[in-house]
Parts: C-alpha cells; structure tokens; sequence
C-alpha cells in the first residue's frame, strides 16, 4: 500500500483529492509506557529489594544462614536495585533511558528466577539442631527456631516472586515503546478536504 491513497471525486474537479490517507508514526506510543506506572512499580521494587536484603542480613547476622550464598543475595539485590531505579527514572520516556529500562529489567527478571530457585532450596535444608540436642526444652527452640525460618523463607519466596512479576511488566511496557519486540506501527490518517466552492 502507497504512502498516500486519494479517492477522487468525479470528472470536471480540481486536481486535489476529497479523501486522503496517509500512515504516520504514533506520536502518543512512547505515552503506553507510563500506563505501566513506571515509577509506582520502580518504587514498590526498590522498596521489596531493600526489604528483602535487610531479611538476608538479619538472618546471616542470627547465624541462620552461612552457606556462603550471602555476597550473591547482596550483589543481585544491587542489581535489581539498580534496575528499579532505572524504571523510576525512565519516566522521560527517552528511547536510549528505556532501552536501558528493558535490558536491566531482563536481568532482573533473570536474577530474581535464580534468586526464587535458590531461596526454595534452602526451604528443604534440614535444621542441624536437632542432632545435637536431646532435651525436650532444647527440641521446642529448635523446632520454634525452624518454624520462624521457613516463615522467613516463604516470605521471601513471594518476594522474589512479585519482583519478577514487576520486572516483566516493566520489561514489557518499555519494550513496546522503544520498539526492541518490533517495529513502531504507522497509524492511518484520513484527511478530507472539502470541496471547493460552486461559483
């Protein structure tokens, strides 16, 4: 189809045609980025990943967990931090700010997977405790201690679950706009032109 279809009227009318049609970029198509509410969701990621770090930290401080994973959960946590910055900031809607807003989110959805897999293996990790001490006292702390850490672990299962989530819409609205997924659609313009005058 050619840039410019015209439907002429009939014979004896000037050259101009009545109906025009033409197909231009979407002007408003990097505004479907910010029906994602790019900064709430930036915001609710930056606040879930300080949160989550802070879990890892008290629980590397009480000596819950020392299997060495901590320095990764700190470094990814850095990541998708990061990342929820990036999605608050590329509320400007420049292409080059959200292609940075795509390729981040993508690592962070990758990280939290990773992360999500990692934390429910943990779930299945017996207490050591419970070898060690035979009294009936020292089983009920153990068994107390156990209970609050799978709450702690479930509790960040759903964490990294919600920051995937919140790093594949952001991912998704930032790719539609800075036509990483495909080509930025022309929309058809139909123009008409009234008729001149009979004098």
């Amino acid at each position: 189809m050619t840039d410019a279809d015209a439907v002429e009227a009939g014979p004896g009318v000037s050259n101009n045609p009545l109906v025009s049609v033409s197909f231009q970029r979407d002007e408003q198509r990097k505004q479907k980025f910010l029906e994602g509410e790019p900064k709430a969701l930036g915001i609710t990621q930056v606040n879930l990943i300080i949160f989550h770090t802070c879990c890892i930290a008290v629980m590397f401080g009480n000596g819950v967990s020392r299997d060495g994973l901590e320095i990764y959960y700190f470094v990814s946590s850095g990541i998708i931090f990061a990342a929820g910055i990036l999605a608050i900031l590329s509320k400007n809607l420049k292409i080059p700010m959200l292609r940075a807003c795509v390729g981040m989110e993508l690592v962070s959805s990758v990280i939290s997977i990773f992360n999500l897999i990692l934390t429910a293996s943990r779930m299945g990790y017996y207490n050591y405790c419970y070898y060690y001490h035979s009294t009936e006292e020292d089983r009920t702390i153990c068994k107390n201690e156990e209970a609050a850490r799978m709450h702690l672990l479930t509790e960040l299962v759903i964490i990294e679950l919600v920051l995937f989530a919140i790093s594949v819409t952001l991912m998704i609205y930032a790719c539609k706009v800075a036509n990483c997924c495909s080509v930025a659609p022309k929309v058809p313009v139909i123009t008409i032109q009234a008729p001149p005058a009979a004098q």
